[in-house]
């Protein structure tokens, strides 16, 4: 018999559906039994792609004897994390005070009152060396409740006291300087691997929003430095495991420090932020590969994780038939049989395989060598290399849609389909490729429709129903792919979807006595305190990317409140943003753009027009990231753009016409890509 979970829409909570577990939702019902009954909660944490979950339910949530003591001391409660960030994110600072090291799966201990007494994350059935067995902390945890109940409580008291102090924020009224964005790239240039690219040692994650900051930072001088930690990097990592070489797409992390052995789980956010980092590369320097990376992996994402009515899926999981990564890898033998000796031979010495294999015995697909030495080595053009390489990867992919697939988390998250709409409008205008831009649409149009219950924004979307109130990291990715999106179709609805996202933001998140706002609104049941994450990893926290939005959404309307309200917020962590910038890369991007004077764009011509679109690409060409784009039609007026932008442009001898201008002082007006080229500071 299935438990209270087979009615959630999480695919994570339906994993566990059938575990003999007596499992609870969040909600209500768990914590009135905990208090009626005065049982204290096991509350257990994860996510559908999470390896080490899966292997704790396999080990002990499926186990009879476990969860009977499970059943009879406990009210077990489980919990999405990717549904409920706020929940982890309380007790993940819990378990971190605890143990001084987190995860998941994440495995707490609470009071009946939700406060927390005890935790850590994954725990083996039986006592290992240096490890105690889940057995055994369920019955101390049962026996410590029972006999030690006054202990217990003050302990959780002492503890969420720490969990208030932790999630306090002081309002720092130092005056914003630049000199914080030389200070972050000189820490950040201590622990960057100058090897194998990326920063420190394994596990090493790609840390996108780390490598926009360097991007943005060479873009502002002439130190070309930046630029070449972002090239290794880039490069490595394309080449590396930790890119799926048939299919595209990132894996999660490297567990090695070379970028070689993947984790193998793929999620939504760390492609759409990946997908940005190769295609603002590709801007900054005409280099192939980075384009390659991003048509591949967005084509990946359209493929694999998009849903048919527009939305994209979460994840992809790193386990497949019981095993994990085994979708992935391949033996050398198999690739023989798959392409021929002559031909595999050739596949197997690009892609590094070897008989003894990299990853458990088996392989990982890397590229082990430079294509070029490896096509002299071989006597062979690099034309014909590459023609076998292609045709060996459409085999062996073909031959992979055969195994038994990973599972995929199908639920629809409104922060991570912002994200998306960023990447592929973005994509859309550089590369030319309109059907990513009808993607963005689609998908646009499908959150906005699909993902509000009553007019309210909400988090989740799974089998037609919508559910939990948006985070504030939903309705500001959702506001800044929106506006990204407005600039790319220069359709104003966008524009104005994003601007009443955020009025709304302001109304649920603001906090009036700090400037500051909060990740959850007032509508929100997160019990203990209510968060404010402030740290970037690895993707923007609420409090980031609200800055980014507001900050974009300024120059755009010229409403001066925004850029007060991200300016309060890049005050309130400038000083960690110089001391762990590591950990505030978005913060950093949004600190460059306070600190920039926006080139301001707007063209003057028939959107359909073949002119205005050649004069738009331009725009688009080069890496520009602090800039306004608007496309406005001959004389058409604007309900939400800023009046001082508007104010007597007009086309010129009737032909497309862009005005360039910063601090609404614009250069003369030109008609032709070249002469629009010269005026952004760039040659043709």
């Amino acid at each position: 018999m299935p438990n209270r979970l087979i009615n959630e829409t999480s695919p994570y909570l339906q994993q566990h559906a059938y575990n003999p577990v007596d499992w609870y939702p969040w909600g209500s019902e768990a914590l009135l039994r905990a208090r009626t009954e005065n049982l204290p909660i096991f509350l257990s944490i994860g996510y559908a792609a999470c390896h080490w979950c899966h292997v704790m339910e396999r080990e002990s949530f499926e186990d009879p004897e476990i969860a009977a003591v499970m059943n009879h001391s406990f009210v077990n409660v489980k919990v999405d994390r990717e549904e409920r960030p706020d929940l982890d994110s309380i007790y993940m600072t819990a378990v971190q005070a605890l143990t001084g090291r987190g995860g998941w799966p994440m495995s707490l201990f609470l009071t009946p009152d939700m406060k927390p007494f005890y935790g850590g994350t994954y725990f083996p059935p039986q006592d290992r060396p240096g490890m105690p067995g889940f057995l055994r902390v369920l019955e101390t945890m049962s026996e410590v409740f029972d006999s030690k109940q006054s202990d217990v409580i003050q302990s959780a008291e002492k503890l969420t006291d720490y969990l208030n102090q932790n999630i306090q924020t002081n309002v720092v009224s130092d005056l914003l300087t630049p000199d914080t964005l030389n200070s972050a790239y000189q820490q950040l240039t201590l622990d960057f691997d100058t090897e194998h690219g990326g920063f420190g040692g394994a596990p090493k994650f790609p840390q996108a929003l780390v490598l926009e900051f360097l991007l943005r930072y060479e873009a502002r001088g002439s130190d070309r430095s930046p630029r070449a930690m972002v090239g290794l990097t880039l490069g490595r990592m394309a080449s590396g495991g930790i890119y799926d070489q048939l299919a595209g797409g990132f894996h999660r992390y490297s567990t090695d420090q070379f970028w070689l052995v993947p984790h193998f789980e793929k999620m939504l956010y760390d492609n759409a932020l990946l997908t940005r980092t190769y295609l603002h590369a590709f801007q900054a320097t005409g280099d192939p590969l980075y384009r390659r990376v991003v048509e591949e992996t967005l084509n990946y994402a359209l493929r694999e994780m998009h849903d048919s009515a527009g939305g994209f899926y979460s994840s992809q999981d790193a386990d497949s038939d019981g095993d994990e990564g085994k979708f992935y890898v391949w033996s050398y033998r198999e690739i023989l049989d798959l392409l021929g000796k002559a031909e595999g031979e050739v596949f197997n010495r690009y892609y590094g395989v070897t008989e003894e294999g990299n990853f458990e015995g088996a392989d990982v697909l890397y590229v082990a060598q430079d294509p070029s030495t490896l096509a002299k080595e071989l006597h062979l053009t690099p034309q014909r290399l590459d023609e076998m390489v292609s045709s060996g990867q459409g085999l062996l992919y073909e031959a992979r849609k055969d195994r038994v697939w990973p599972a995929r988390d199908e639920k629809i998250l409104t922060s991570w389909n912002g994200m998306m709409i960023n990447s592929l409008a973005e994509a859309a205008a550089v590369l030319d490729r309109k059907e990513y831009r009808d993607a963005a649409i689609a998908t646009a149009t499908f959150v906005l429709n699909s993902l509000r219950l009553e007019g309210r924004l909400q988090r989740s979307y799974r089998n037609g129903i919508a559910k939990i109130p948006a985070y504030l990291e939903d309705y500001a990715l959702l506001m800044d792919g929106l506006i990204s999106l407005y600039e790319v179709t220069s359709e104003e609805n966008w524009l104005t979807e994003s601007q009443f996202l955020a009025d709304e933001m302001i109304t649920l998140f603001h906090d009036p006595k700090t400037g500051l706002f909060f990740d959850t609104s007032h509508e929100h049941d997160t019990p203990l305190v209510r968060p404010r994450d402030i740290f970037d990893n690895p993707m923007p926290c609420g409090g980031s990317a609200a800055a980014m939005a507001f900050l974009r959404l300024s120059a755009l309307t010229g409403v001066p409140d925004y850029r007060e309200h991200a300016a309060r917020q890049l005050r309130s962590v400038q000083g960690w943003a110089v001391r762990a910038p590591g950990g505030f890369g978005h913060w950093l991007c949004a600190l460059d753009f306070y600190f920039s004077t926006p080139k301001e764009v707007v063209i003057i011509g028939d959107k359909r027009a073949q002119a205005t679109a050649e004069l738009l690409r331009e725009v688009y060409r080069p890496f520009l990231p602090n800039k306004t784009v608007m496309v406005v039609e001959p004389g058409a007026g604007s309900v939400i753009l800023d009046p001082a932008l508007m104010k007597g442009r007009s086309m010129l001898d009737n032909e497309a016409t862009a005005y360039v201008c910063e601090d609404y002082v614009c250069k003369t007006p030109v008609t032709t890509p070249q002469a629009l080229a010269e005026q952004l500071g760039l040659s043709s």
